[in-house]
């Protein structure tokens, strides 16, 4: 079983920064890719960024210039580093990833979803 645990998120005035978390944990074998999705009110839910095991990256163009994703190999964590937070930013934000496990080849997993709300 896989777990993904984030952290970080709240309340910010806009033009302010925020930095978020996503610990991935459990039967791990190998993470193909890790990004970050966002929900505001209504039904669609949109890809923020996302980060490759290459290194490779993908931003909305949205964040572009603003947002930096970035992971830490080692603890199985991503990161997103926002700058420049703007109202239209305020969302429910998601962590997603790609792994391997010792049971499926591929899987993809969601956290629980931590609140992000830009306002003065």
């Amino acid at each position: 079983q896989v777990q993904l645990v984030e952290s970080g998120g709240g309340l910010v005035q806009p033009g302010g920064s925020l930095r978020l978390s996503c610990a991935a944990s459990g039967n791990i074998l190998n993470i193909y890719q890790m990004g970050w999705f966002r929900q505001a009110p209504g039904p669609q839910r949109e890809l923020v960024a996302s980060i490759s095991s290459g290194g490779s990256t993908n931003y909305a163009d949205s964040v572009k210039g603003r947002v930096t994703i970035s992971v830490d190999n080692a603890k199985n964590t991503v990161y997103l580093q926002m700058n420049s937070l703007k109202s239209e930013d305020t969302a429910v934000y998601y962590c997603n990833a790609a792994v391997r496990t010792t049971t499926y080849w591929s899987l993809e997993v969601w956290g629980q979803g931590i609140l992000v709300t830009i306002s003065s």
